[in-house]
Parts: C-alpha cells; structure tokens; sequence
C-alpha cells in the first residue's frame, strides 16, 4: 500500500471556480500536496492519459471533456492515500454519492464529476509520473 495518490480537478470544477474548495476539502481530510500544476491539456495528452479506456464507448466524449479546459492535477501524500480518497470524491455519479464527498458537492453529471482520482497504488504512480517529474514532487 503506497501513502500517495493522484488526482484532477477537471475542467468542469475548474470552469465553475471550484478549485479553491476542493483543495480545502483535501487538505481538511489530512492529505498533504506533494506535487501541483494549473494546466490545460490537449486531446492527445488526454487520449494517451485515458488509453485503458480506448476501446469503452465513452472514451471519445471523456478526452473531449478532458482537454476542453484547464485542470489542477495533483499528487496527494497521506497514509491508505488511494482508498481515503476515494471515499473523499465519491460515486462516479453524483446522484449515488455520499453526502459530504466533493463529486456530492460539485459534481454535475456522471461526464463531468469534478474530480479524478486514481483507483489503485499502482495507477496512482503511472498517473502521478505521466504529469509530473521526480523534481516536481516533494
């Protein structure tokens, strides 16, 4: 079990100036941020993010979504970090999730959910390496 994960705030939360709540709520949870970027990506940034779903129905809509704005990507620091996480975002889809998670709170749609986080210690490393370099973590 690795003490990191990684998230996204997505263009949808960043659109509706969500940013700044989100990362109270994170922090108000104990996760510490090792590592953070405002970047807007491009299609093929967010095809080759998303290449495990290339072949599911919704991957052409999701990488559209992806890069149709700017995001916030992060890696969070905190003991059993991808798991507590985890409960932190929520359901996928807003409507199932629990009160007091952020995709509860800001999520709009099961498309545009505000947050990503990464749903193993393996994913989280791949997800955390592809934004940001051993010098951008601390």
């Amino acid at each position: 079990m690795s003490n990191r994960t990684f998230t996204m705030i997505k263009p949808d939360a960043v659109k509706a100036g969500n940013i700044g709540n989100i990362l109270q709520m994170i922090n108000a949870a104990g996760f510490r941020i090792v590592a953070m970027k405002y970047l807007h990506i491009t299609k093929q940034q967010a095809e080759k993010f998303y290449e495990v779903h290339k072949e599911r129905g919704f991957f052409g809509e999701l990488t559209e979504f992806m890069s149709s704005g700017p995001i916030v990507a992060a890696i969070l620091e905190k003991d059993n970090a991808v798991a507590d996480f985890r409960k932190l975002i929520g359901a996928t889809n807003p409507a199932q999730a629990e009160e007091g998670t952020i995709r509860k709170k800001y999520a709009t749609s099961v498309g545009e959910n505000a947050v990503h986080g990464s749903d193993s210690d393996e994913n989280a490393a791949i997800e955390g390496s592809f934004y940001f370099s051993g010098l951008e973590q601390f």
